[in-house]
């Protein structure tokens, strides 16, 4: 085996010892049985890369099986997707009662929580991207129709994402700092927006009718926890058992913040208060820090910008155009 660093902390192994690389390849990504009939000749390479919570990897080998087995599965409480580009060779992908088999420029994916088995009758050279469930914008029951599916690359979107896959295999190198991990998650966006597109029209109504329950949720939980000041996108997605990124991106499809969306509700959920008699000898900085604003002046100058008027002046207009409508009345 020879081991060597690149610049930018990728590392590559050669090895032409085939029990080394039924060793490794469980060491790189989660626990494997790996066979070959022809394991006297055998020759692997492995460029890999760790940038946050994402692998990626570029492995080139002879032919060779491997196998995820729900005994392994058992040992291992790790919950990966794994996204596969073939590059060259030909390659058979099993899981969930399906199998793709795949050619140069092809796309596949595939779950490391189920058992799965991929095939290599020759050489071969493949990327393999490896991402905790939890960064894919999918629900995995959803993802469970697309594994072993053979996405081409001459098709559709998988046709401008195949190449962008190809270029990060081969120049993983140039990656580096807050740009290097800003880039794998969107390269696990992209991959999951060509996912989207394999998606027949009924799934997708499931998949928007669970992302509007999920909104409701956690609209729900956020008005039921407007009052503590310690409020936060970590929180909420945690009560939501949803990734904090996942929330996040939520939002960012109806075109705001988390922060900005706790702020706004704070501000309407005052501004009520400020109209209801039974509040009407309570003190400004009561009525803010029941809705969890700590700081009586910061939410002054917040409800004179969104309202266009400081909050006591608010609250006595609408005290005089509630008791003008009695009189009327």
């Amino acid at each position: 085996m020879v081991t060597s660093t690149e610049n930018n902390s990728v590392d590559v192994v050669v090895v032409d010892d085939f029990h080394e690389w039924t060793q490794l390849v469980s060491k790189w990504f989660v626990p494997l049985d790996v066979t070959s009939v022809h394991g006297e000749n055998f020759h692997g390479r492995v460029r890999t890369r760790t940038i946050g919570d994402v692998f990626i990897s570029d492995i080139s080998a002879t032919e060779h099986q491997v196998e995820r087995t729900l005994a392994l599965i058992n040992q291992d409480d790790t919950s990966y997707f794994k996204v596969s580009l073939l590059l060259a060779g030909t390659g058979l992908l099993m899981q969930d009662n399906r199998e793709a088999v795949m050619t140069p420029g092809d796309i596949a994916v595939y779950d490391t929580n189920k058992p799965y088995t991929l095939v290599f009758n020759g050489d071969f050279r493949t990327l393999v991207v490896m991402f905790p469930h939890s960064l894919l914008d999918l629900p995995a029951e959803t993802i469970s129709q697309l594994t072993a599916t053979r996405i081409s690359g001459e098709d559709g979107l998988a046709k401008l994402v195949s190449p962008f896959l190809s270029h990060l295999a081969h120049n993983m190198e140039t990656l580096s700092g807050h740009s290097a991990t800003r880039l794998m998650h969107n390269t696990v966006d992209l991959v999951a927006t060509v996912l989207h597109s394999q998606l027949d029209t009924e799934t997708m109504d499931r998949i928007h009718s669970h992302r509007s329950q999920l909104l409701a949720d956690v609209y729900a939980y956020i008005d039921e926890h407007l009052g503590d000041p310690s409020l936060s996108p970590s929180e909420i997605a945690a009560a939501s058992f949803i990734s904090t990124r996942h929330l996040h991106g939520i939002f960012k499809e109806q075109g705001i913040t988390v922060s900005a969306w706790i702020r706004s509700r704070r501000l309407e959920l005052c501004r009520r208060d400020f109209m209801d008699p039974l509040f009407t000898h309570k003190p400004v900085s009561y009525i803010a820090a029941r809705r969890g604003f700590v700081d009586a002046s910061h939410f002054s100058r917040l409800f004179r910008a969104t309202y266009g008027q400081a909050p006591t002046a608010f609250r006595e207009n609408a005290r005089l155009e509630s008791e003008s409508s009695a009189e009327a009345a």
